[in-house]
């Protein structure tokens, strides 16, 4: 690049950085990666700025002063020549020019008397020769330049910066002002070059360590804001176990504060709501109990009366009046669907409580099966596949209900013959009641284990309690086990039932459980009273 010393150009590079966008599951991670960003960006962008304008700076001071010399030379020195010089003569005022401040290397052409070419070199035969001038220079300092107004020289001092082995030099030549010999100079920028060399690394290092400052800033800043943040992750998590009584310790004014205090506001509207509904939920099932259990007493009467007027009924005399048998026949019925209603539901209460307990045994499967079969009279209706064999640590008065309300609901609701089908695994014991009946309707299904529904509203009232399948399905629970409900591909409804062979690790788990609410509530009450 060839440069006129009257207006010097500058160099000026777009550049342009692509970033993709990272993805972090840390939000810290991701403070620390944003911050460290933006300080390298800062960084590096004053830097780069700060570099340049030195760099800009340090040359052109260097160059305009070398080149100043240079042409103060060429015009007392060079000028002073005659028209057609001798070798030896500008061998001479090559070497004079040379020792100038600046200490620059000369290169003198001109035209002997004779016409010939003749250089003069400040270094000697293997000092500044034509041939390390650049081509263009050369072309630019010998071209005649037209005389105008504002060009009042027909020559001009052109420069150009080269670098060769790695080390920058500048490169400038011109004419002397009516008539005389052609001035090269060349002149090392390597001291220059170190000083900014020297510069770049102190801005490299002051921008690794406004990087690593930014970095450990972010660091804070994220343990600042982030903080409170997890305290409030975790009183979440609390609070979603069931610890109504968490919360957060507030300090300051600014929005992490506001937002700890709307926190605590809403666990403890949260604790107040789930309190009055524990106290309202208590006090029902109280009025249950205690409904239950006064019930009991005058339907004990209510029962002796009903059984000695059902073997009225039976008798072969006839003591009852034929007028008012079947009054008596509903009064003992309906007698007997209290009477199981009031069980059910002391059942449903225990359950409710938390109070119902496991009394655990070995049991044969297939025995109990059998026996609760044969207890109902259902053994005509009931077709049993099970081997005898399959054992399991259970509750058998608890296996026995649910069974009953099983094979109870197949025979009442589906159609004969039932099959009872008993599998086991290594884990647990699967037993499938099916029946042959209709099957269960579509939008009966998710229903059919909630207390007191009836699939059909135009029949609210029916022999059973409507709590049968809710307290089969409540003892599979309390055994760690399942109840499911399905239709059959072949007709008719499945009800599939899986217990674990062995309960007794749930049923610790359930005591350990039930001492732990116990000592909960106990502290809960002394901080009350407190």
């Amino acid at each position: 690049m060839i440069h006129e010393h009257d207006g010097v150009r500058g160099e000026s590079a777009d550049r342009k950085g692509v970033f993709s966008r990272l993805r972090f599951t840390s939000l810290r991670l991701r403070l620390v990666v944003v911050f460290a960003l933006v300080a390298l960006t800062a960084a590096v962008s004053a830097s780069a700025i700060a570099y340049w304008l030195n760099r800009e700076a340090v040359l052109t001071r260097a160059q305009d002063a070398v080149l100043r010399d240079f042409q103060q030379e060429m015009q007392n020195r060079a000028g002073a020549l005659p028209a057609h010089p001798s070798q030896d003569e500008l061998q001479h005022t090559a070497g004079q020019m040379a020792n100038s401040s600046q200490r620059f290397s000369v290169l003198l052409v001109a035209t002997d008397a004779s016409g010939k070419t003749v250089y003069g070199n400040s270094g000697g035969l293997n000092g500044f020769s034509l041939e390390e001038v650049p081509k263009s220079l050369r072309t630019a300092v010998d071209r005649k330049q037209k005389l105008t107004n504002a060009n009042k020289s027909p020559y001009h001092l052109y420069w150009q910066r080269i670098t060769e082995d790695g080390t920058p030099y500048l490169v400038a030549g011109t004419k002397v002002i009516g008539g005389g010999p052609t001035g090269y100079m060349l002149k090392s920028l390597e001291p220059e070059a170190k000083d900014l060399n020297s510069l770049a690394w102190s801005l490299g290092i002051a921008t690794g360590l406004a990087l690593i400052g930014a970095a450990l800033l972010a660091q804070a800043a994220a343990t600042t804001v982030l903080k409170p943040v997890q305290r409030l992750g975790v009183a979440a998590r609390r609070l979603g176990e069931g610890k109504l009584d968490t919360r957060l310790r507030v300090s300051g004014t600014d929005e992490l504060a506001d937002l700890s205090r709307t926190f605590n506001k809403a666990a403890a509207a949260l604790e107040k709501r789930v309190a009055d509904m524990a106290a309202r939920d208590e006090a029902s099932r109280r009025f249950v109990a205690d409904m239950s259990h006064e019930l009991r007493t005058p339907l004990t009467a209510i029962t002796a009366v009903t059984e000695v007027l059902e073997e009225e009924l039976d008798a072969e005399a006839g003591g009852i009046d034929p007028m008012i048998e079947p009054a008596v026949r509903l009064v003992v019925s309906e007698t007997r669907r209290l009477n199981n209603l009031v069980e059910n539901l002391m059942e449903v209460t225990r359950f409710d409580a938390g109070t119902a307990r496991l009394v655990l045994d070995d049991v044969d499967v297939a025995d109990q099966i059998t026996a609760c079969i044969d207890a109902r009279a259902w053994l005509d209706a009931v077709d049993l596949d099970a081997e005898r064999g399959i054992h399991a640590r259970l509750d058998p008065r608890r296996l026995d209900v649910i069974l009953a309300n099983l094979i109870g609901n197949a025979l009442k609701h589906g159609g004969s013959p039932v099959r009872v089908s008993v599998r086991e695994t290594d884990s647990e014991v699967v037993i499938r009641v099916r029946d042959h009946g209709p099957g269960i309707p579509e939008e009966v299904l998710p229903h059919v284990f909630d207390r007191f529904y009836k699939a059909s509203a135009s029949r609210p009232r029916s022999e059973g309690s409507g709590l049968g399948l809710s307290i089969a399905r409540e003892n599979a629970h309390i055994h760690g086990g399942e109840i499911t409900a399905a239709n059959s591909e072949e007709g008719g409804a499945v009800f599939t039932l899986r217990l674990p062979r062995d309960a007794s690790e749930l049923a610790r788990q359930e005591e350990q459980s039930r001492e732990q609410a116990g000592r909960e509530k106990k502290r809960r009450e002394q901080e009350g009273d407190a």
